[in-house]
């Protein structure tokens, strides 16, 4: 089964969309397989990380945007504003897609992971996750 799930966000940060997936696998009717994730987008990325504590979350971002900031002189790709290339360099330093296990029907995820679309530019935009689960 192939999907495309569109993402829209408000902004910058972690926006989780798990439940979208776990509706997507008990679509599928696989019992035990793999269910891959991958952003068609260069400026965010794809993360699991704890969904128990928000404070994680807003941890990564800080740090994140601490080491890429914006309005570096060294960048020339500035057409699109101060947040763009710093946006695809996050996107670089970070992964473009996830594979979650599929067992018993569900994912295989761990008890506080959620997964998350990381969005790096600040504008709200849609953004397109393919879905392919076998």
């Amino acid at each position: 089964m192939i999907a495309t799930l569109p993402i829209s966000v408000p902004g910058q940060g972690l926006h989780s969309f798990t439940p979208k997936v776990h509706a997507l696998v008990t679509q599928s009717g696989i019992h035990e397989g793999l269910c891959t994730l991958f952003v068609q987008h260069t400026s965010a990325s794809l993360l699991i990380q704890e969904n128990y504590d928000s404070s994680a979350q807003h941890d990564l971002e800080n740090w994140l945007n601490r080491l890429v900031p914006e309005r570096d002189p060294l960048y020339t790709h500035t057409l699109e504003g101060d947040d763009d290339m710093p946006a695809h360099i996050k996107a670089t330093l970070t992964a473009t897609s996830l594979s979650i296990p599929i067992v018993d029907s569900t994912l295989a995820l761990g008890a506080w992971q959620g997964i998350y679309l990381w969005e790096h530019r600040h504008m709200a935009c849609s953004r397109k996750v393919i879905v392919h689960i076998a």
